[in-house]
């Protein structure tokens, strides 16, 4: 193996998993909260959870489409839209997301080395493939963080921790066997 396959298996494998723990965030969020509260507001100028996963897959679908070849922002995709509130059941919301990731993980898969450094445009401007990943895993997290916010809100004091448990870190070292 070549250092420049070493790499591009090390960028995927990577970048793949940290994907997987951003999605994962996200469901084990909206495990917790009913279908009507995907689209509780927690002030009317803020967006509901069902709009952030709506916009989410949006986003992957215009930029995990023919990513290597046409600009991220596909002339068919309508941001603006994906901001409206449209009630949908939760199945039909979860196609939508799922949809989202299939497609960026299936481009990622379909990666060949030397296709991180080719340059792609989002929006006209070009960089990087992998700087393009790398703009794309920060804005899922972001949003992604602000679905748990909202389901964390709803659920109060019944809401289950996704990480470790405030209080909790010296136990979760210890199963470990890791000792600071």
């Amino acid at each position: 193996m070549t250092e420049s396959e070493f790499l591009h298996h090390c960028f995927i494998a990577s970048a793949r998993s940290e994907f997987r723990k951003i999605r994962g965030m996200a469901e084990k969020a909206l495990a917790q909260v009913g279908d009507d509260e995907l689209y509780y507001r927690l002030n009317p100028s803020q967006n509901c959870i069902a709009v952030v996963m709506r916009h989410v897959a949006g986003n992957m679908r215009s930029r995990f489409t023919d990513f290597l070849t046409t600009d991220g922002e596909k002339p068919w995709r309508n941001r603006d839209q994906e901001f409206v509130e449209v009630r949908t059941s939760r199945d039909a919301l979860v196609a939508d997301w799922e949809d989202g990731w299939t497609r960026l993980f299936h481009t990622l898969s379909s990666l060949e080395p030397g296709d991180l450094v080719r340059t792609i445009t989002v929006r006209g401007e070009p960089m990087p493939a992998l700087e393009a990943f790398h703009r794309q895993m920060g804005h899922y997290g972001y949003h992604v963080a602000q679905i748990v916010l909202i389901a964390k809100h709803i659920r109060g004091e019944q809401w289950h921790t996704l990480t470790i448990p405030t209080g909790g870190t010296e136990g979760y070292h210890r199963s470990l066997g890791f000792t600071p």
